[in-house]
Formats: C-alpha cells, sequence, structure tokens
C-alpha cells in the first residue's frame, strides 16, 4: 500500500512538473510569435490615407473618342484626364470633356463639363458639372446631362438656364429630340414652363 501511493505521489508530480513546464513553453512560444508578427507589421508600409482611390487607379491623359451614332451622326469626344473601371472595362471616367456631336443637317452642338462618362459600348455619354452647350446661337448652362445613343436623344437638367439672342430661359430639364429635331421644357418646381419647340423651325 505504501509503495502504491509513493507511485501514486510520484506520478501526480511528474504530470504537475509536465503541466507546468509546458505553461512556461507556451508562454514563451507566444511572446515569441507575438514579437514576430509585430516586426513583420512594422516592416510593411501602410496605406497612405492622403492618397485617393483615384490616385492609384491608371491614368489616362489627353484620349479622344470618335464615331458614329445609331443615326449617322458623327461625334467627337475629348478628356484631358481618363480611367477605366476595373469592374467593367466599357465604362470611362473623364475629367474635363468636351464633345462634339455633328448633326446631317449640317449643325454643330457642342457640350462640356467638369466630369463625364462614357460607355465604349453603347456609345451613351453621362456630363456632370458645370454642364455647357452651344448650339447656333445659343447658350445652354447645367448641372446633369445624358446623351442616348440607343434612344438618339440629349437630356439636360438640374438648374439649366439657357441664354439667346431672343430671350433667356430658366427650366428644370430640357430634352432633345435628335433624330426629329425637337426640344421639350419643362419646369417641375413651379409648373410654368412646359413648352414643346421644333427645332426645324425655332432654334433654341
Amino acid at each position: 500500500m505504501i509503495i502504491d501511493r509513493k507511485k501514486k505521489l510520484r506520478l501526480i508530480q511528474f504530470f504537475l512538473l509536465f503541466f507546468f513546464l509546458l505553461a512556461i513553453y507556451l508562454t514563451y512560444y507566444n511572446k515569441e510569435l507575438n514579437e514576430d508578427q509585430n516586426s513583420i507589421s512594422k516592416k510593411i508600409p501602410k496605406k497612405n490615407q492622403n492618397i485617393s482611390e483615384e490616385d492609384e487607379r491608371d491614368l489616362f491623359f489627353n484620349i479622344e473618342y470618335s464615331g458614329f451614332d445609331l443615326q449617322g451622326n458623327r461625334y467627337s469626344l475629348k478628356s484631358e484626364e481618363a480611367f477605366i473601371d476595373k469592374l467593367n472595362s466599357e465604362i470611362v471616367y473623364m475629367k474635363n470633356v468636351n464633345s462634339i456631336f455633328y448633326f446631317k443637317d449640317n449643325t454643330v452642338l457642342y457640350v462640356s463639363s467638369n466630369n463625364g462618362i462614357y460607355n465604349n459600348k453603347t456609345l451613351d455619354m453621362k456630363f456632370e458639372q458645370n454642364v455647357k452647350a452651344n448650339y447656333l446661337s445659343s447658350e445652354l448652362f447645367a448641372e446633369k446631362a445624358e446623351y442616348s445613343n440607343s434612344e438618339s436623344f440629349l437630356s439636360i437638367y438640374e438648374n439649366v438656364r439657357i441664354n439667346d439672342i431672343k430671350g433667356n430661359l430658366i427650366a428644370d430639364k430640357l430634352l432633345f429630340d435628335i433624330t426629329d429635331q425637337k426640344l421639350d421644357i419643362t419646369s417641375f418646381t413651379d409648373g410654368k414652363i412646359n413648352a414643346n419647340v421644333n427645332l426645324n423651325e425655332k432654334r433654341f
């Protein structure tokens, strides 16, 4: 019995010593691991928070797209800076945009803006911020404009102002039907303006 007790006591002492040494090893190992991780993290440069996402994209400078729309009208689209959407290569984001539409009746429409989006597959265009358009003797200002190639119209909206030799006009939205040469003028705020102009008779 005494021998069995001694064996049990030694066995208990052995396990206590084993767990004690294991605890010391694990503590030392975790400390070394944390130090190594900290050392590695210090070597990895952090992303500069001052660099915007746009700055990290591949920029193109002084680019130009040109061609013909579905109606056979020639167009030219230029931009001082541009980059292609990484998730959709058909979308091109532009800065300082200038476009020219050459219509079959020999008239020309100029549209410029601070920013723009061009779809190089559908040929659709969006113009944003300080939109300016010139057509014949008229000058137009707005915040946004969209050109739809498939529907053949130019939609101009938000703070629309038209300066013409025949007078000035303020509206919320203009819809220029390129095929029929018609212009719809709408005001959403007070409803005072709701006109339909045939551009073959009167240019805006």
